[in-house]
C-alpha cells in the first residue's frame, strides 16, 4: 500500500509540474487560451495542482470548430503535418503538428503497442488507412518503427490482400477494426484458408468497443473469438488527445499515460464524479507543441478504474466508452445509448448491414430509427422486434432501403470510418 501511495504521489508532482509549464506556455502562445484566461481574470500561476482545473471553463468540440486557427500556438512554418478529426459529432477540425508533436504521437504509440505486448520480434499489419488525413495511422507506423517492428503497410479493405500479405510476410499483429476481423474470417472460410493457423496472434482493436463495462467481451468481441482464437486488444484514442489508453494482457481496461495528459471525469454539472461512476471524459495534453488543449470535453462517456492492475501497473485504467454524451437517446421512457442497440443488431445474425438514426418526432422526442436492407423478409422484422423488446424493452422503427441506398449511407465517400449512427435531432 505504501509503494502505491508513493507512486500515486510521484504522478501527482509530475502532472502538477507538466501542468504549470503547459499553462505557462499557453497565456505566452495560445490566441484562443489568451482570450479564456484574460475573459475569466485567470492567470497561470494562480493553477498550481490538477485539483485547480476546476477553475478554467471547458474547452468544447465547438469552440474548436469556430475558432479553429486560434488554438495554434506555433507558427506555420514550424508545422510539419496536418491532420483532421473524423468529424463524429459535427464538421471536422484541423490539427498541425510540429517535429516536437510527432515525436510525442511517436512515444505514445510504442509505449501503448508495448503495453499489448509487441515486440522487436512482431510483424504488425495495418489494416487502416496511412493516409486521409488520418493521425491514428501516422501513429501506428511512428510506434511500430520506434519499437523495432517490422510493419506492413496493407491499407483499408481487400481481404484477399490482407491474407496474401499475412502469409507472404507472417505477420503477428494486425492493427484492425474488429468488425473487419469478421471479414476476413468470412473471406478465409470460403476460400480454405486455415485461420486459426496463421502467423496471427493477435489484434489491436480500433474504432469498435470490443467488451462491456465488466471487460467481458461483447457481442462483437465473442462473435470474433468463438472463431478465430487471438488476443483482442482493445484501444482508446481520439485527434484530439494525441495520445491512446491500451489494454495490456489481464483486459481490464485502457492503461493511462499520466505524463502525457491529465484526465477528468465529471458529470453533468462540470463536477468531478466519484470513483468508479460513469461521466463524460475531459482531457489536458501535456506535452504537445501545435495545438495543445485544456479541458477539452471529449463527448465520451466513461469510468475510472484505480486499483492497480494485475499486470503489475498502477496507472489509472480507462473502461470500454459506454457512449457519447450527445448520442444519449430517450426513447419510450428508456435511456440508451447506440452502442446498446449495435449490440442487439450485432447479435441478430439475419442481419449483416444497418445504420442507425434517431429523430426528433412530432411530439418533440427522441424516435428511432434502425435502416435495414428491403431484402429481409418479413418474419425476419418481426423477430428482430422481438429480438429489441427482449433485450432493450423497446421496439425501434424498422426503415427498410435498398442495398444500394443502405450502402451509401453506410459508406459515404468522403469518410474514413463507416457510418454506425446518424443523429438527426432537431437543435
Amino acid at each position: 500500500m505504501k509503494n502505491e501511495q508513493q507512486l500515486a504521489t510521484q504522478t501527482a508532482v509530475l502532472q502538477n509540474e507538466k501542468l504549470t509549464v503547459l499553462l505557462q506556455y499557453m497565456q505566452i502562445h495560445s490566441p484562443y487560451y489568451q482570450r479564456l484566461f484574460a475573459e475569466h481574470k485567470i492567470t497561470a500561476d494562480q493553477i498550481t495542482t490538477v485539483e485547480d482545473l476546476k477553475y478554467i471553463p471547458l474547452t468544447t468540440k465547438e469552440d474548436l470548430q469556430a475558432y479553429n486557427d486560434d488554438f495554434l500556438c506555433v507558427p506555420k512554418t514550424e508545422i510539419v503535418d496536418y491532420v483532421t478529426t473524423s468529424g463524429t459529432l459535427g464538421k471536422p477540425v484541423t490539427f498541425a503538428l510540429t517535429d516536437r508533436d510527432l515525436k510525442r504521437l511517436t512515444d505514445n504509440e510504442s509505449r501503448s503497442f508495448a503495453i499489448a505486448g509487441v515486440t522487436k520480434e512482431d510483424v504488425v499489419q495495418l489494416t487502416t488507412t496511412l493516409d486521409r488525413r488520418f493521425m491514428a495511422g501516422l501513429a501506428y507506423f511512428l510506434g511500430t518503427r520506434k519499437l523495432g517492428a517490422a510493419m506492413v503497410r496493407v491499407g483499408s479493405g481487400i481481404p484477399e490482400l490482407q491474407w496474401d500479405s499475412i502469409h507472404r510476410f507472417q505477420s503477428t499483429y494486425l492493427i484492425v477494426v474488429p468488425s473487419f476481423l469478421l471479414k476476413l474470417i468470412a473471406y478465409a472460410e470460403a476460400h480454405g484458408i486455415d485461420y486459426n493457423a496463421s502467423s496471427v496472434k493477435a489484434a489491436i482493436c480500433i474504432g469498435e468497443p470490443l467488451r462491456d463495462q465488466n471487460f467481458e467481451l461483447n457481442t462483437l468481441g465473442a462473435k470474433i473469438k468463438e472463431k478465430w482464437d487471438i488476443e483482442l486488444y482493445s484501444t482508446y484514442a481520439s485527434t484530439e488527445m494525441s495520445t491512446a489508453f491500451t489494454e495490456c494482457a489481464a483486459h481490464n481496461g485502457g492503461h493511462h499515460h499520466p505524463d502525457l495528459i491529465i484526465t477528468e471525469i465529471l458529470d453533468d454539472d462540470g463536477e468531478a464524479v466519484q470513483d468508479g461512476e460513469v461521466g463524460e471524459l475531459v482531457i489536458t495534453t501535456l506535452g504537445v507543441e501545435a495545438m495543445p488543449l485544456l479541458r477539452y470535453t471529449t463527448g465520451d462517456m466513461v469510468r475510472a478504474h484505480k486499483e492497480p492492475c494485475s499486470c503489475g501497473r498502477t496507472t489509472m485504467r480507462l473502461s470500454p466508452v459506454l457512449g457519447r454524451k450527445k448520442h444519449m437517446i430517450k426513447y419510450k421512457g428508456t435511456t440508451l445509448y447506440p452502442q446498446s442497440v449495435v449490440e442487439v443488431l450485432t447479435s441478430f445474425e439475419e442481419v449483416l448491414l444497418y445504420v442507425i438514426e434517431v429523430i426528433t418526432n412530432e411530439l418533440g422526442t427522441d424516435k428511432l430509427l434502425i435502416h435495414v436492407s428491403d431484402a429481409l423478409s418479413a418474419a425476419d422484422c418481426k423477430a428482430l422486434k422481438e429480438h429489441f423488446r427482449a433485450n432493450l424493452r423497446v421496439v425501434p422503427d424498422l426503415v427498410l432501403q435498398p442495398l444500394a441506398t443502405l450502402k451509401a449511407m453506410k459508406f459515404p465517400e468522403m469518410s474514413r470510418k463507416p457510418i454506425t449512427f446518424i443523429d438527426s435531432r432537431e437543435g
